[in-house]
């Protein structure tokens, strides 16, 4: 019975594929090309097209014969003599199949190889492959060996964009198909089996053992000479320059984001350029229009160098709902760009403070304080005189702050440990070596102040975890990706987060966070919707400008980093004064949110629960509420240079109407600078990035020469004063 059933079902399967299999004439073929990008509910944002001129029709007769040989010499040296179709290639990929091998696949003919691209599909499986065989042996008895040949090579894809013979001709060699030598020809053709592994940029001798598999091939088939196969040489391809087909605005660099992921998820650019996709992404269409809205608006009039870049991130599944990177969609992507944090970093000292069971109430001075030469004080002589460092976060009282990394053990690592736990990445695209550290060792005491590079993604992600009450989400664009017929090759589904913070630590975070955004020049959110919140500002070396502005902060469904800077990291001024995190960037973070969220329903954070028991401090001490912090530890590590600017005289906040649309901000071309890095950017990744501008690294302090009073000195950073030698 057993033999019956393995006779009688192959031809079962064979006899349906042939009645349910039609195959159209030459004429009627299309392939699919464009992938559209849409948005989370199903709106359209962009389409990814194939570069112009992808595809060139060339008659057959255009196509020089060693060409055609080149081709049939690579792929199916029988192609004239066989019926359309392998059965024993068919054999295999049926045995691969059934045994789950990831080599399944494989012995096609150039028909069935036609087939598959245009007809039906590459899904491995054994009812995709029967109905490649039937439609194989259709279409060798319906079309002649000449139309499936012109078909063939005014279709197939040979790597960089380029479909077709001719317009792989003018990508590699800058010249049309009937101008190709034979040696170009065999490259052409050799590189059909896997046009991205072995592209010439990267391939290296892999490409020229195909290369010499399709001469040699040639010389057996008898059409190219002995004589001739001795004289080739190795051609030498164009470089890749890949064209410019991004959108021309914002979705241009949500498009670099998208693209990315799923190349990462597996998904190659033939696929996306001949799937006919349908991308759905996370982006939700009324965060991202306010997002840009508020971008725009905020910008219109002020410095034409100001830049600015926001990530609204969902808490509860890590789905990036707007991404604002420029306005300039193949240009530089400064959501993706590495950028000192200034006090918007303070959290995680806090959340490190509480791990470490140094609770909202512990109180510090907030004096200032003089650590191996180097003199912390606060901006503008802010001081809360003895507080609990809950008030201090409001305040954004940097000598409070330092004083709680000193009472930590080990406080700057702690710091950077935490950090990374909330969603911080270890590895930074741009950065060298582990982020948040000092040349790839231990971090200095500077991170408590802001002293290292994360991007507005990471920010946007790593408030999303406190949001979320310490559950880590990977922020991600992408949710599905189906093709033309239905094919799904990406499914999210629900992501699982990771409960990486102790939710009464994060939401104690949230806490003292909670007063921030009304305290920094009144930008609490509309309606009174609860959010916590932080700022910060980085200062430019010893100039007393600034030149990083952030404002970072959340609701329960949305957390949202907003920083503003220049393509050069040069000093920022707005409305004759610097730029402080309190100001432009509060001001587009608070029209994003209120935007995104519109009407509704506001949404309150959990109350925090006890705290757990705290981790090994060593023989630091645990401060009660009560306690009085104020000792100065020389033996601490001293403080980098790292800013924190807040409140600073700026014009108030008026309440924002709906903003309108404006009209994208004619913009200078962003300089390219040395990396001081993703990639992979923009956001994404990951998605390829372009090298962020340079932020200037922290000035370093050599310990200072004695000298007698009265002393020179000189303020480094805001309440960061060191003294001169004499």
């Amino acid at each position: 019975m057993a033999v019956v059933v393995f006779l009688v079902a192959p031809i079962m399967l064979f006899l349906l594929a042939y009645v349910r299999t039609s195959v159209p004439g030459p004429t009627e073929l299309k392939t699919n090309q464009v992938a559209s990008v849409l948005a989370n509910d199903g709106s359209e944002i962009t389409r990814i097209v194939p570069p112009e001129g992808n595809r060139i029709e060339v008659p057959l007769s255009d196509i020089p014969d060693y060409v055609r040989d080149a081709v049939l010499s690579a792929e199916d040296r029988d192609f004239y003599d066989n019926p359309g179709f392998s059965v024993s290639g068919f054999a295999r990929a049926a045995r691969d199949n059934a045994l789950g091998r990831d080599s399944a696949g494989g012995g096609s003919t150039i028909t069935q190889q036609y087939v598959k691209n245009v007809l039906v599909g590459t899904e491995r499986n054994v009812w995709r492959k029967t109905r490649e065989l039937v439609a194989s042996a259709k279409m060798a008895r319906q079309w002649s060996k000449s139309e499936i040949l012109d078909a063939y090579l005014n279709t197939i894809y040979f790597g960089r964009g380029a479909y077709g013979i001719e317009a792989a001709s003018r990508t590699f060699f800058g010249k049309h198909v009937g101008e190709l030598s034979v040696s170009e020809a065999a490259m052409l053709a050799g590189m059909i089996q896997s046009p991205t592994t072995l592209d010439p940029a990267t391939a290296g001798d892999r490409l020229q053992e195909r290369w010499n598999y399709v001469l040699d091939g040639m010389a057996t088939m008898g059409v190219l000479s002995p004589a001739e196969r001795t004289q080739v040489e190795f051609p030498a391809p164009l470089p890749d320059d890949p064209p410019d087909t991004a959108p021309p605005g914002p979705e241009g660099l949500v498009q670099r984001q998208v693209v990315g992921e799923m190349r990462a998820a597996g998904i190659d650019q033939q696929q996306i350029d001949t799937g006919g996709l349908q991308i759905t992404t996370t982006i939700d269409p009324r965060a991202q229009q306010a997002a840009v809205d508020a971008a725009r608006s905020t910008l219109e009039g002020r410095p034409d160098d100001l830049r600015t870049a926001s990530v609204s991130i969902d808490p509860r599944t890590g789905a990036v709902r707007a991404y604002y990177g420029g306005d300039d969609g193949s240009g530089f992507d400064f959501a993706q760009a590495p950028l000192q944090n200034g006090s918007s970093f303070k959290p995680f000292a806090l959340a490190a403070g509480l791990e470490q069971g140094i609770g909202l109430g512990a109180t510090f001075s907030s004096d200032p304080i003089t650590v191996a030469g180097l003199t912390v004080t606060n901006v503008e002589g802010e001081s809360c005189g003895v507080c609990s460092i809950a008030e201090a976060t409001k305040r954004s009282l940097n000598t409070s702050y330092y004083r709680l990394m000193m009472t930590m053990a080990d406080g700057p690592q702690a710091i950077a440990d935490e950090a990374h736990r909330a969603g911080i990445p270890e590895e930074i695209p741009g950065l060298d070596g582990r982020s948040l550290s000092h040349e790839g060792g231990e971090p200095e005491g500077g991170i408590v102040l802001g002293q290292y590079q994360t991007r507005p993604l990471d920010m946007a992600s790593a408030y999303a975890t406190f949001a979320a009450s310490g559950t880590y989400h990977s922020p991600y664009f992408v949710q599905k990706v189906t093709t033309a017929d239905g094919e799904v090759l990406l499914d999210r589904g629900d992501p699982e987060g990771e409960q990486r913070i102790d939710p009464a630590i994060a939401d104690s975070v949230t806490q003292a966070l909670r007063p921030v955004a009304g305290y920094s020049r009144g930008h609490d959110l509309a309606a009174g919707r609860p959010s916590a919140a932080k700022t910060g500002t980085a200062q430019l070396g010893e100039t007393g400008q600034n030149k990083d502005a952030w404002m970072v902060g959340y609701t329960p469904s949305l957390s949202t980093a907003v920083w503003v800077g220049t393509p050069e990291g040069g000093p920022i001024t707005a409305d004759g004064g610097p730029i402080y995190g309190s100001g432009l960037p509060s001001d587009i973070w608070k029209r994003t949110m209120d935007g995104a969220l519109g009407d509704s329903p506001s949404e309150s954070f959990p109350t925090p629960g006890p705290l757990p028991p705290p981790k090994s401090r060593g023989d630091a001490p645990v401060p009660s509420p009560e306690t009085v912090v104020t000792q100065e530890r020389t033996s601490a590590r001293a403080p980098a240079p790292a800013p924190e600017p807040e409140p600073v005289q700026q014009a108030p906040v008026q309440q924002q109407a709906p903003v309108q649309q404006q009209a994208p901000v004619q913009q200078a071309p962003v300089q390219q600078q040395p990396p001081v890095q993703q990639a992979p950017v923009q956001q994404a990744p990951p998605p390829v990035q372009q090298a962020p501008p340079p932020a200037p690294a922290p000035v370093e302090i050599p310990p200072p020469a004695p000298a007698p009073p009265p002393a020179r000195q000189v303020e480094i950073l805001p309440g960061v004063v060191i003294p001169l030698p004499g």
